[in-house]
């Protein structure tokens, strides 16, 4: 990616990967990603925010060679994740006058895991500045976006926030900035979905911290760059909310058609009740798209089969993924069918104990489903609608 310039004096010089299709061996990236740095030159002072995953290093020396970069000051990190530190070592070694400017805790990771000099450190607290000359870089201490260290920076003078994590999106674009928000709006509520929901209450208090703040361009570490601001900052106040949406989360497996069977019923009668389901067939499910539709669902139900005493364990990965990521789901139950018994219930109820569920009279049946057994769906479907509108759930 070549270099660009996003105001006087500031330019984004970090990479593209189109190709990059799994993150942490963990998060599908269908849209692949970027690594985005940011060079801002001062009348004093250079300072670079953020560098780019190691693989990556070379496009990020290109595009300072391009610019005729031959000094480097400083190098902000505001996330020791190797996605955004990992070149720091060759940068340090490029420039052999620059030091890295972090937080304390951020420090002490980049030493455990890239094994930097101490005193190639600055540390720097909460609210503090770092002026360049006629630009001014301040920063914002904000744990749990998405680790405990991470920080955000804040161009004074251009009113530009460097939030590295926050506000981000997997999403490979030629375009510096936003180019459809249609689309973007579900890569990053993905993205949201997928590292920042377990820690929805730290992020509602950094959106909080943010607002007395003039903010003209977001300048995320992954995908493009917002030059409307709101429309970022809105989604995410309604991610952390507590509103939920008259939605049911569907994920299940049916290994001999029982299972099948009871959530093609639920189904059918959930949305001759107005309510909208999202159901994941978890052999073919992308972990992301799951993880997105639970964000702000109202109701999720697990369809299970036993699998000898227990429940299938693609049903077990996803049940221990919904607890993991803590979304603001209400309720909870499970549905589907045994052979000759097992605690497959009672394993799924244990599995999601993170979560502020109220967990519904669950539906599990022996066998093939009887006529009582789709009566039961029904009334759990009665029992759903009841619920939602007793949230208060936004029709969507």
């Amino acid at each position: 990616m070549t270099a660009r310039e996003i105001v006087p004096g500031v330019f984004s010089v970090g990479a593209i990967d189109w190709d990059r299709r799994i993150f942490d061996e963990l998060i599908p990236l269908p849209d692949g990603t970027t690594y985005n740095s940011y060079l801002v030159q001062g009348s004093e002072a250079t300072a670079l925010i953020d560098t780019v995953d190691p693989a990556m290093t070379a496009d990020l020396m290109a595009n300072l060679d391009q610019l005729g970069v031959g000094k480097i000051d400083y190098i902000v990190c505001n996330h020791a994740e190797q996605d955004h530190s990992g070149s720091i070592p060759a940068v340090l070694d490029r420039f052999p006058g620059s030091k890295v400017v972090t937080n304390e805790k951020c420090r002490d990771l980049l030493i455990d895991h890239l094994h930097i000099q101490k005193d190639r450190c600055i540390v720097i607290g909460d609210g503090e500045t770092l002026p360049l000359g006629e630009k001014t870089l301040e920063f914002i201490i904000a744990p749990w976006v998405h680790w405990p260290e991470t920080m955000l920076t804040y161009l004074q003078e251009d009113r530009v926030l460097f939030p590295c994590d926050f506000f981000g999106s997997h999403y490979a674009t030629s375009s510096l900035y936003v180019p459809d928000e249609g689309v973007i709006y579900e890569s990053a509520k993905r993205y949201y979905a997928e590292i920042m929901m377990p820690f929805r209450a730290s992020i509602k208090g950094h959106l909080q911290k943010l607002a007395p703040r003039e903010i003209d361009i977001i300048a995320p570490s992954h995908g493009p760059l917002y030059d409307r601001p709101a429309f970022i900052m809105d989604a995410y106040r309604d991610w952390t909310g507590d509103a939920v949406k008259n939605v049911v989360v569907l994920p299940y497996v049916s290994m001999h058609g029982s299972t099948q069977a009871m959530v093609d019923h639920l189904i059918d009668a959930l949305v001759q009740r107005g309510v909208q389901v999202e159901p994941f067939n978890l052999t073919v499910t992308d972990t992301g798209d799951l993880a997105k539709a639970l964000v702000d669902a109202a109701t999720v139900v697990i369809g299970a089969p036993t699998l000898i005493f227990g429940p299938h364990p693609q049903v077990v990965y996803a049940a221990y993924l919904a607890n993991l990521l803590r979304p603001k789901t209400r309720y909870a139950t499970v549905i589907g069918s045994y052979g000759w018994g097992g605690k497959t219930v009672d394993t799924l109820k244990d599995m999601l104990g993170r979560l502020k569920v109220e967990f519904l009279e669950p539906v599990y049946v022996k066998g093939y489903p009887k006529e009582e057994d789709f009566a039961a769906l029904d009334r759990l479907a009665d029992d759903i609608l009841k619920k939602h509108e007793e949230a208060g759930a936004i029709v969507s």
